[in-house]
């Protein structure tokens, strides 16, 4: 098959190539006490825990409009770091409220107290006995963050932080909590046709065995966070106050007047919708736009 040595030298070199470009990168175990953030990266069939970096320096007084929720998830977390009973969390609502950079927020103000995050996607859930092995024993307080989650008709990825979140076989260590954000209350998509499911036992409406499953892995979550749109009231105020605050970071000061509202609005019409990321997003192109008639 091979005329000389040097053939099968080749060949092999071939083999250990293509064979190395299937293997998980090789990298060390996460020296937690000194990174406080990680994700997971899958490579072909596995994967590993990828340190980060920086995180972003963003703290609960930068988070405004949400003071119920902050406070719900600031409780929940201080719980959870002392060693006390503490709830997995499903924080939904929608997009641009703020649900990922409270999470951030509380990780910046709890992270010397020993509490660290670990980012995992969707289609990477099937690795989370891989995750748990890896931290399991940790001194450290693991919240896994599932960030804008949410599942389509026909997969079954959600059955394994179903089982995670169970206690079941997979069930995750004492020192992990589940914080999971996402655009829809169920994680499923909710059809019409899923409420001519209800039917009447002794007198009392039974819901229908698709809305029951829909309805089963939200449940797992000890804690539901809404996050709603701002009034327009509300989100005046947080413009006012972001515009101020980079205004300031910047040496100018931005006064609030009709002018500066009526763009506000302008642009919350276009993006339609008044939130958090709307407001923020906003603030940057006035108070830049300010920055560069006086440069």
């Amino acid at each position: 098959m091979f005329e000389n040595d040097e053939d099968l030298k080749g060949q092999l070199r071939r083999v250990l190539a293509s064979v190395e470009q299937l293997l998980p990168k090789a990298v060390g175990a996460v020296d937690w006490s000194s990174t406080i953030a990680a994700n997971w990266r899958r490579h072909s069939f596995a994967g590993y825990l990828e340190p980060v970096d920086e995180v972003e320096p963003v703290q609960l007084d930068d988070l405004l409009g949400i003071d119920k929720q902050k406070q719900i998830l600031d409780d929940n977390t201080r719980q959870f770091v002392n060693g006390y009973p503490a709830n997995n969390v499903l924080l939904w609502g929608t997009r641009g409220t703020g649900k990922s950079t409270l999470v951030r927020a509380l990780l910046n103000k709890y992270a010397e107290q020993g509490l660290r995050v670990i980012q995992v996607d969707k289609d990477d859930l099937v690795y989370l006995p891989d995750i748990f092995s890896s931290i399991k024993g940790e001194e450290f307080r693991f919240v896994i963050l599932c960030d804008d989650l949410s599942f389509e008709a026909g997969e079954s990825s959600y059955k394994m932080l179903k089982s995670a979140l169970d206690g079941s076989v997979y069930a995750a260590p004492q020192n992990v909590r589940f914080y999971v954000t996402s655009n829809r209350r169920y994680l499923l998509p909710e059809y019409e046709t899923d409420n001519l499911g209800f039917k009447m036992v002794n007198n009392e409406l039974h819901a229908g065995e698709g809305v029951e499953e829909k309805s089963s892995l939200a449940d797992r979550f000890g804690l539901w966070v809404p996050f709603h749109l701002f009034s327009q009231d509300q989100y005046f105020e947080l413009v006012k106050q972001i515009t101020s605050r980079l205004a300031a970071e910047s040496g100018i000061r931005v006064e609030w007047n009709q002018e500066l509202r009526d763009a506000a609005l302008k642009w919350s019409h276009d993006k339609s919708k008044r939130c958090g990321r709307t407001a923020l997003q906003f603030s940057r192109y006035w108070v830049g736009q300010q920055l560069l008639k006086r440069s």
